[in-house]
């Protein structure tokens, strides 16, 4: 069975017009396609300023005929993320979630550490992929999503808040052959890699674009359009990613 996930990511939601219309309008194409994606996934820094009203603005917009599953980025805060956007009790543990989308495996995983822009998947994150990673049943394919690349991609900005200690996670993956890729946000770049063997694929940004060094000096290209990506994974377990911007 052939599936058709979008990614979209780095909203920065902070109740002004500009951040409003750009996250409505790639919502609205997403929600007007003749076939729609068996799932969206939003990697991280859905709110600006992770106030409970900038949730309560992602949870209208995000709302849609298909499933949209999130993970936190470095501008969300835990407690109001759980508990407008997801309608749980707040807490302050690491938000993980895995979905099972057509057959696959998706684990929109916590790679945050409150008050800091760089990622960390701590101890009990990885306990946590670890175990449902082995929990699934034979022949699943899964991918694993969170906000900070863990590798660099040669720009100074991303680069200094990426990953932190990736090895951990690379140990982890050489045991678990059935994931097929990692996805993140954070760079505000669409831009492909590779990490443990596996494509490493990061998601444009809803809010602006990155500036690449050799670009100019400005970092924040605001008049590029909103992007997204496709991601279309097949019975091979082959991953093919095609890339979106909403005019």
């Amino acid at each position: 069975m052939t599936t058709v996930l979008a990614q979209i990511s780095d909203l920065h939601l902070d109740g002004g017009e500009r951040a409003t219309r750009r996250a409505t309008r790639i919502m609205d194409y997403l929600r007007a396609l003749p076939r729609l994606p068996d799932a969206v996934l939003v990697t991280g820094d859905i709110a600006d300023h992770g106030e409970e009203s900038e949730y309560e603005e992602a949870a209208r917009i995000l709302a849609a005929p298909f499933p949209v599953l999130t993970c936190p980025g470095n501008h969300d805060a835990r407690p109001a993320y759980r508990k407008a956007l997801l309608g749980e009790v707040s807490g302050d543990g690491p938000v993980n979630r895995v979905h099972h989308i057509s057959g696959t495996a998706i684990l929109m995983c916590d790679s945050t550490i409150p008050g800091r822009d760089e990622g960390h998947l701590d101890a009990q994150t990885l306990d946590w992929i670890d175990t449902t990673l082995t929990g699934l049943p034979r022949d699943t394919p899964a991918l694993i999503a969170f906000h900070q690349p863990p590798v660099a991609l040669h720009h100074p900005l991303p680069d200094s808040s990426a990953l932190q200690r990736p090895g951990r996670l690379a140990t982890l993956l050489d045991a678990h052959p059935e994931v097929v890729a990692v996805l993140t946000g954070h760079a505000h770049t669409a831009a492909v890699s590779t990490f443990a063997a596996r494509p490493l694929i990061v998601g444009p940004a809803v809010t602006w674009t990155l500036r690449l060094p050799w670009e100019g000096d400005e970092v924040a290209d605001l008049d590029q359009p909103p992007g997204l990506a496709f991601h279309i994974l097949d019975d091979d377990r082959r991953l093919t990613t095609h890339y979106r911007v909403v005019p």
